[in-house]
């Protein structure tokens, strides 16, 4: 391989991987989408001691995005992204540009913005309200451009006929 097509192919690589700050994979990303989450209702938050569970990463409602956050201990903050005005239910506290509620034993942190709010939800004094307010004012879209990826074909399995009901081919051995 000569030096120019090494340093071609290094170039590739490294412009490949610009501009991929979001913590969820595309596959992810994707999974969401396919399940009817709206690209621009998806976000993530910085939430100190906790990370995304991808797992976790679905559809909420008609087409809201969630997803939830844990802790090496175990502990989980739940994060809901839906359109429209956020329903106040419980003891809520204006808190700058969003509202603080607390109803049941858990506490919320919602930031209003736009035609949508964000919500970050855990148990009470699990997480410091301003660490909630901060995460949930700070929440960055994900880059979720363009349409997801397809997905897979189908298996190509070599023991389907090509005539009939296209039940499996199992002949009768020995036996019977």
């Amino acid at each position: 391989m000569s030096v120019r097509v090494a340093f071609a192919f290094i170039a590739l690589v490294l412009v490949s991987a610009c501009g991929s700050d979001s913590p969820l994979s595309r596959s992810v990303i994707d999974r969401a989408v396919r399940q009817g989450a709206a690209p621009d209702l998806m976000y993530v938050v910085r939430l100190p001691g906790y990370e995304l569970a991808e797992q976790s990463v679905g559809v909420v409602g008609e087409e809201g995005f969630g997803a939830f956050y844990t802790s090496p201990d175990g502990r989980q903050v739940e994060m809901r992204i839906e359109r429209g005005a956020y329903p106040c239910a419980g003891t809520c506290e204006r808190d700058g540009n969003g509202w603080y509620t607390v109803k049941d034993g858990r506490q919320e942190y919602v930031a209003v913005r736009a035609g949508f709010h964000l919500r970050l939800a855990s148990e009470v004094g699990q997480v410091d309200r301003g660490v909630l307010k901060e995460a949930a004012e700070g929440a960055r879209p994900v880059a979720a451009t363009g349409s997801p990826s397809p997905p897979p074909g189908p298996v190509e399995r070599g023991d389907l006929p090509t005539s009939g009901d296209g039940a499996p081919d199992n002949p009768v051995g020995p036996g019977g």
